[in-house]
């Protein structure tokens, strides 16, 4: 998802309320797949949980590796420029702060696919830069991307990096998740998300939005001190702001490393991996029972160093196939994703095929299906419906 905005401490003043939105709803038909799980597919997955099966909703049901009638699913960027009535609304409101920062507004978008598609997971439209202001990091969103000016690069940006009080920076994060809530039904999971440490470094060093990495990766070979010092406080100010969202009504949140794909097996040991962790830990000593899903871009070299953070979840992109990427992580964690973004440009037969192959390869539990990253601009609504479409109509056997 790795959405980029920017969220100052409280909202403009100058920001209009949010107009109520004519949604368009769709509607829905009930059918049964045939398609029959393979025993050596049905086999796979995360050991079954010994406790009575819960009443959580269907997606924290699956993370936790009970036994459900079918997966869940939801697409990163659900809510975006692909839709119709997002684009309608943006026009009216054509300032990303605001959309994101007025709560009514921010609700209103996330639940905009919630009420076309049904999704079984309805995430927090926000951004992973979200939290910077309320660490002492100012930032600005131009036409042209994200902005940190100045950039983090020194001992003192280490000292003027604060503790973060999310209830003050960032009110309208727990607004638009406690609103959330009270209106999706008690099956859907209430989604929020964090940007890793390493990754909200990559934007905060390089100034903004990069190709190269090359300053942040300057500073790991030539001053490592700096930037693990830098790490360790941004992992403990994460973990607050992640607890803050289960604590306003998250089910379960979703950790964003986009960018440390970038990085070698034997940089991310050192700079993503342990940071990772300790936003995990941390977030677990408090909230031991929300499942924590990890997402990496281009992360599938990656996959047994992600799982050994200890994620609930994993979080699969679509260059590994999703049989493999079982037998490589094993049986105690479960997995989400991975089809092609693209083969939503596609014919509905092909995207059918392709849903229905990633489900059997995933096994009958703890899959949560998913892109392999976020829905593109220029894909067909109608496309997307039909992969929601597939999997709602799916049942394993």
């Amino acid at each position: 998802m790795g959405f980029v905005g920017t969220w100052p401490l409280a909202a403009p003043k100058h920001f209009s309320s949010a107009r109520s939105i004519e949604l368009r709803r769709c509607d829905r038909r009930c059918c049964r797949s045939n398609l029959r799980m393979t025993s050596a597919s049905a086999a796979s997955g995360p050991s079954p949980s010994p406790a009575t099966p819960s009443t959580a909703p269907l997606l924290v049901r699956a993370a936790r590796g009970e036994a459900v009638p079918r997966p869940p699913v939801w697409v990163m960027r659900q809510a975006g420029r692909h839709m119709a009535v997002y684009r309608e609304l943006s026009k009216r409101h054509p300032s990303f702060r605001e959309r994101s920062e007025v709560a009514e507004l921010s609700t209103e978008i996330s639940l905009q696919p919630y009420r076309a598609y049904r999704p079984d997971g309805v995430i927090l439209f926000s951004d992973i830069l979200t939290p910077l202001p309320g660490m002492g990091i100012p930032f600005d969103i131009p036409d042209r991307g994200p902005v940190i000016d100045p950039p983090i690069r020194g001992w003192a940006d280490v000292e003027r990096m604060h503790p973060i009080d999310p209830a003050s920076a960032t009110p309208f994060v727990r607004e638009t998740l406690q609103a959330l809530r009270r209106q999706v039904d008690a099956d859907t999971a209430v989604l929020g998300f964090v940007g890793a440490p390493w990754t909200m470094l990559t934007y905060c060093i390089e100034g903004g939005g990069s190709k190269s990495y090359s300053t942040i990766k300057k500073m790991a070979f030539s001053d490592p001190q700096l930037l693990h010092a830098l790490l360790g406080k941004m992992a403990d100010n994460i973990a607050i702001y992640a607890a803050f969202q289960i604590e306003s009504g998250a089910d379960a949140v979703q950790l964003f490393d986009s960018w440390a794909g970038q990085l070698s097996p034997v940089d991310f040991d050192e700079f993503a991996a342990p940071y990772q962790r300790r936003v995990i830990e941390q977030v677990k000593r408090k909230h031991p029972k929300v499942p924590l899903i990890l997402y990496i871009s281009q992360g599938s070299p990656l996959l047994e160093r992600m799982r050994d953070v200890g994620a609930d979840v994993i979080s699969v992109d679509w260059t590994v196939n999703m049989d493999a990427a079982r037998a490589r992580l094993g049986a105690q964690v479960a997995v989400q994703g991975n089809v092609d973004p693209a083969c939503l440009l596609g014919s509905k037969p092909l995207i059918r095929e392709r849903v229905l192959d990633t489900i059997r390869r995933a096994g009958s539990r703890g899959h949560i299906v998913n892109l392999g990253h976020g829905v593109l601009p220029e894909t067909p609504e109608e496309n997307v419906m039909e992969f929601f479409r597939t999997v709602q109509n799916f049942r394993y056997s």
